[in-house]
């Protein structure tokens, strides 16, 4: 029996291209999903063995979407796609649940693999990927960040796309007030006080791209 994958990018062209090289490898693509909020709906109706998933998506980047996904389909095994190797990207991906990573200059070699990997109930890391762990190991002087819960990470990553409270509350279905509470919620666990210094933590962070 194929492996079912669930296949979550912003990029049209990218999803038929890996559709095309994992099609050719006998996999079966049970869904395509554009953003963070499709893939974690098709999650819960389509129950796939593995979601790959983009890190760099607008609204709700890849660690985030994890978090939500695997809450709508807990058996699903979670592989990222990222061009990120730095620490704060692997360690907050870890924490989110992600199961395994492939560096997109390494997919067409490594994407079959770890898909297999990972469906058997291991992790996957590409070298540079286990590279950046290791050194994490090796050097954990960094303090950690406070912790945020998901949707405080949607809110933050919203806000430091340039959306206003009242932008982040419509694309969350959330009331203006409950948006504007999360947001003051962050400023204070995070002891940030200005947009701009919030804009750069999430950068700083792996939330959106500098």
């Amino acid at each position: 029996m194929s492996i079912r994958i669930l296949l979550v990018d912003d990029h049209q062209v990218v999803r038929e291209g890996i559709r095309a090289l994992l099609e050719r490898e006998g996999f079966e693509i049970v869904g395509e999903a554009d953003n963070g909020f499709r893939a974690i709906e098709l999650a819960g109706e389509l129950s796939p063995q593995i979601a790959l998933l983009d890190f760099d998506m607008p609204k709700m980047n890849g660690i985030v979407t994890a978090q939500h996904l695997l809450a709508a389909s807990p058996a699903t095994r979670l592989l990222l796609l990222t061009m990120y190797t730095d620490r704060q990207y692997v360690t907050g991906a870890l924490r989110a649940g992600v199961h395994g990573f492939v560096v997109k200059t390494q997919a067409a070699s490594d994407l079959v693999q770890a898909i297999r990997i990972v469906h058997a109930g291991k992790r996957y890391l590409s070298p540079g990927i286990a590279t950046t762990l290791l050194d994490a190991f090796a050097n954990p002087d960094a303090a950690p960040s406070p912790s945020l819960t998901p949707r405080e990470q949607q809110v933050l990553q919203l806000v430091a796309e340039g959306r206003s409270t009242k932008d982040a509350a419509r694309v969350l279905k959330i009331s203006v007030k409950t948006a504007e509470t999360h947001r003051m919620h962050i400023m204070a666990k995070l002891d940030i006080h200005d947009t701009a210094s919030l804009v750069r933590y999430a950068i700083r962070e792996g939330f959106i791209r500098p």
